[in-house]
Order: C-alpha cells, then structure tokens, then sequence
C-alpha cells in the first residue's frame, strides 16, 4: 500500500521497509489483509451529441432529466453507436468512482458490491465499466444479472444545453444472498451511498445494503456513509438523522446536502451539527474548499501552527493537528474542525465536477485504511496508542482530500487515470509541508 499524502519526513510506512526494531509479522503483511468494501448502483455515464429532432423522437425533454425505460434506452443507445454519436462513456456511479479513486490512490485492492449484466459484449457499456475500472477493483463479488446495468445519457444539443436520461436497468436488484458477510466483517471499511436506501418499489437493493450495515456494526467496521443529493435527505431529513446517529461512522456531504440534513447552510456549521449523529465529517463546498470535522481524546489534542481561522466557531481550527476518533472511543471527547481553500485556488479551467466529492473521500478512505494496515503490522507502535479512525492528523487527511478533489476537477472524467505525482509539477511543496 502506498503511503497516503506527501510528506518530507521519513514514517514507519509502508511497514515493508524492514526496520531492525519492528518485528516483522509474514502473515499480516500478506495482500489483503486490509481493504475497503463498497456498495453501489453500477451504472455508466454516456456523453453525445445530437440534434432537438433526437430529443423529440424519444420523448426527452430539452434542458431536463428524464427517467426512460429499458426498450428507450437500448433504441436510444443503438442509433447513438450506429451515428458515432458517443463522445464518451465513463463508469459511473459515486460508490463505483471512489472505489476505484482509492486503489489508484493506495496501489491496493478494494471489493465492489453490485450488479453487472451476464452477457457482455465487446464495446457495449457494461464492457466500458469494466474497462473503466482499476484492476486493483476486485469485482469477483459482482451479482450477474439477466439484462443492462444502469445507464445515464447526457445529450448535448448544438446550442450546448443538456438533457439527461436516466435508465435504472438492473442496477437495483442486488439481493441478500450476494452480500459476503465474511468479507465485510474483515474490512477495514464499508462504503454506502444514500441512493441505495430508496432503490426502486419491489427491488432488494435496500434490504441487501441494510444487511451489510448490520455485518459492519456488529464486526465493528467503520461505516461510511456518502449522502449523494440533497432531494433524497430532503424527503425525509430526519430517519437520516436517525439512520445515521445509529450506523453510521464517517459521513461525506457537499454544502447543499448538509443544509437538508442539518438546517445549516454554512458548512462549517452543517458539520458541526452532523457530529451530534456521526464521529467524522467530510463536507466539500466547492469554490470555499473543504470542511472536515471530527472527536479526539480532549488529553490528546494537539494545536496547530496554522494561521487560526475565524468563522461561527472562532478559531475553529485550533486543534486540527490532532488525530479524528470516534466519541465512544474517547474518555473526554473533544471537537476538532480543519478547513482548506481549494489547491492552488483550484483548476485554471474546471474540466469536471461530477466526482470531486468521490474523489475527496477516496483520500479519505486511503488514510483510514493505511492506519488499519499500518495497526495489523505494526500493532506496538506510538501510532496506535488510542483508537484513532485516521493515520494521519486531521489536517493532513483535509489537504489530501482537497489534493485528491483538485486532481478530478482538472481532468475529463470522474475516475483517476493515475496517482499522484511523486513530484508537483507547479514546485509548490510548500503545501505538503505546511
């Protein structure tokens, strides 16, 4: 596993790096032995371009989202390849992207959960997912169905409006029986989306993502939670509330989402609120940059050298070089918040924002796995002296995540084609080592 973020000092990571004073442990450094697990409605995203006369022809509304059926969207599919309409076809799905954004990231291997269609062929959308997703992705837990997985078109027309449809396929009827229980409960962590609570009337999506939260918390495997768009928290903030405050470990949002869940629309303030239900907050808020929040042992804190930030919570950052915990995990537990503008004041030009999020919490992921890795291997070491949910400060996990959000926004799609760079190219390391 590669270490996560940038640093100029020298850690006991990756514990590889035999040390004369570690003890090395075989059989706990073998591949596998900590991996995250993802849920999520497999789907791919399809870019093309066509003319109002398409739009009418299949009854797609100009400049809006659409739900079509199965028989639209194959019809529809069909005439965009037979016209060399495509201009692009990307995996998708917000699970999916941080899933494969994380074993980029990491150089290790994550577990997806899900369906695909049985029969594949070559060039067709279920074949772009695969090929679209990092070999690092283990997807041997996939649920073959009998028919497409789901699909979202985005038609642009000449004057450069987008339409949208929205095609579910079998993306829902991943049941019970496909869960791994064994697999879930050895994770590091389990990642859910909101979207996977309100699958489609007579689909077991629900019931099979329910069923792996009940594996986590009784394993006691961090779950984190990805709230996906504010309209699904809106139709009923509070049982998320509720939902959250009993399952939930990590809690990902952007600013919109957090003010459903919360009533807040400052995010710093959303996810302050959001710590009365979960341990640990990632809140993006685009152009602002960041917000993460989280608890630490009130003995444990450590002040920053940063400049101290105003905000509702004066100085809020004040503490942000202390490492997150969960509540119950600490004896005093105390609040600590960090914040970061976008890199370099972010893109020149924003190629993409679908993703950023996902992005943002892969970074997350990496940090919370690498600790898990780092404690297996290295189980007397200072790192691990508390029960922390992260390796690194709460700090440093914020940039990386930040780092991570830059990185997507500045390119095409919403899965990373690399790590990285062992170097920045813009010299700015003064970032890493702030």
């Amino acid at each position: 596993m590669k270490f996560p973020g940038q640093r100029k000092s020298k850690h006991y990571f990756p514990v590889d790096r035999r040390d004369p004073l570690i003890t090395q442990n075989p059989q706990m450094t073998e591949l596998g032995q900590a991996y995250v697990v993802g849920i999520d409605q497999t789907l791919v995203d399809i870019e093309a371009h066509v003319d109002e006369a398409f739009l009418t022809r299949y009854g797609l509304s100009k400049g809006h989202s659409v739900v079509i059926s199965d028989d639209v969207a194959e019809r529809v599919y069909e005439e965009l390849k037979a016209n060399n309409m495509v201009v692009s076809e990307f995996a998708g799905g917000t699970i999916g992207n941080t899933m494969h954004n994380y074993s980029v990231l990491a150089d290790s291997h994550s577990i997806l959960l899900g369906v695909m269609s049985q029969d594949i062929r070559i060039g067709s959308y279920a074949y772009r997912y695969l090929c679209n997703t990092s070999s690092r992705v283990n997807l041997d837990y996939l649920q073959p169905v009998k028919g497409p997985v789901g699909r979202c078109f985005t038609f642009i027309t000449e004057c450069g409006e987008r339409s949208f449809g929205i095609n579910a396929g079998k993306m829902d009827h991943l049941d019970v029986a496909h869960i791994p229980e064994a697999v879930i409960k050895e994770a590091s962590a389990l990642v859910i989306t909101a979207y996977l609570v309100r699958g489609a009337d007579g689909t077991p999506m629900k019931e099979a993502a329910m069923a792996a939260v009940r594996y986590a918390r009784e394993a006691k495997v961090p779950v984190v939670l990805t709230l996906g768009t504010r309209f699904v928290i809106d139709e009923n903030p509070q049982w998320w509330r509720d939902f959250i405050a009993e399952n939930v470990t990590v809690l990902a949002m952007n600013e919109d989402e957090g003010e459903a869940l919360t009533g807040f629309s400052d995010p710093l303030m959303a996810a302050d609120k959001a710590l009365d239900w979960a341990d640990m907050v990632l809140c993006t808020a685009g152009p602002i940059g960041l917000y993460m929040a989280s608890y630490t042992e009130e003995e444990s804190k450590r002040e920053t050298t940063h400049t101290l930030l105003p905000g509702q919570i004066p100085e809020f950052n004040m503490y942000e070089f202390s490492r997150p915990m969960a509540r119950l995990s600490c004896r005093n537990p105390a609040r600590i918040y960090s914040h970061i503008s976008p890199y370099m004041g972010g893109p020149e030009k924003i190629k993409n924002t679908n993703g950023a999020g996902d992005g943002a919490l892969s970074a997350v992921l990496h940090d919370m796995v690498a600790n898990s890795y780092h404690r297996m291997n290295v189980p007397n070491s200072a790192k691990h002296a508390a029960e922390f949910l992260t390796y690194s400060s709460l700090a440093q996990v914020c940039k990386y995540a930040n780092r991570v959000s830059y990185e997507v926004l500045a390119q095409s799609s919403p899965r990373l084609s690399r790590g990285l760079p062992e170097k920045e190219d813009s010299l700015e390391e003064v970032y890493w080592e702030r």
